[in-house]
């Protein structure tokens, strides 16, 4: 039988800690939440393996150390509303749960977003909740939020997305820029985010993410 909770503890020993990510509620968190049952069925024995998890679909469940990272340079704090954009099977959702008030998750793909929900209910995880609808929307309604997590890479990050953030709120992000991938944190001031560069990482971009293409006849 695996020894799930081994490879949780070696997993942040080996990907999150060297990474320079030692705030204790990000460590108690990844090593908290099972990443087993966040996976594709038949994926467990990969849960805890480096690099970025398929999900199918052009989608994955980032890597342990790309989220550590993000979640280290927005600084989530106990009293935080938390918006987690393209949750996957909810395990971002799960691990943020942990440190904020309160996470309002959103999947456009129906399968993965009934799917987290019931995954993150069957945890026991009760200040989250996963809306379906399209990423680019993100979830005005329960909005504003302090701190928004996309999980996934743009090229452009939607208007609507960035209205959503509170005046000082902060919004972590992938940009793909070609074959690079930029982590840049962006922080909200007077209606404006200014964005600054944190780390090198990559993602396949979402869908409505992308810099539309302007036609002219």
């Amino acid at each position: 039988m695996t020894d799930f909770a081994a490879r949780r503890r070696m997993m942040v020993d080996t990907q999150v800690r060297p990474s320079d990510v030692t705030k204790f509620p990000i460590i108690d968190a990844m090593l908290s939440v099972p990443r087993e049952a966040f996976v594709p069925g038949g994926q467990r024995e990969a849960a805890y393996v480096g690099g970025n998890l398929d999900l199918g679909g052009g989608r994955v469940m980032l890597e342990a150390r790309t989220l550590a990272k993000m979640l280290d340079a927005l600084d989530i704090r106990p009293s935080d509303m938390v918006l987690d954009i393209g949750c996957g099977l909810g395990y971002s959702t799960a691990v943020i749960a942990r440190m904020a008030e309160a996470v309002v998750a959103v999947e456009e793909d129906a399968a993965l977003a009934g799917q987290a929900q019931a995954r993150l209910s069957a945890e026991g995880i009760d200040n989250a909740v996963v809306i379906e609808g399209p990423l680019a929307a993100g979830a005005a309604r329960h909005g504003p939020y302090d701190a928004i997590v996309v999980e996934g890479a743009a090229e452009q990050v939607p208007g609507a997305i960035l209205a959503q953030l509170k005046d000082g709120g902060r919004i972590a992000c992938l940009f793909m820029e070609g074959a690079l991938g930029l982590c840049r944190i962006g922080h909200k001031v007077d209606g404006a985010v200014t964005w600054r560069f944190a780390f090198n990482a990559s993602a396949p971009v979402l869908p409505g993410f992308e810099v539309r293409q302007e036609f002219a006849l």
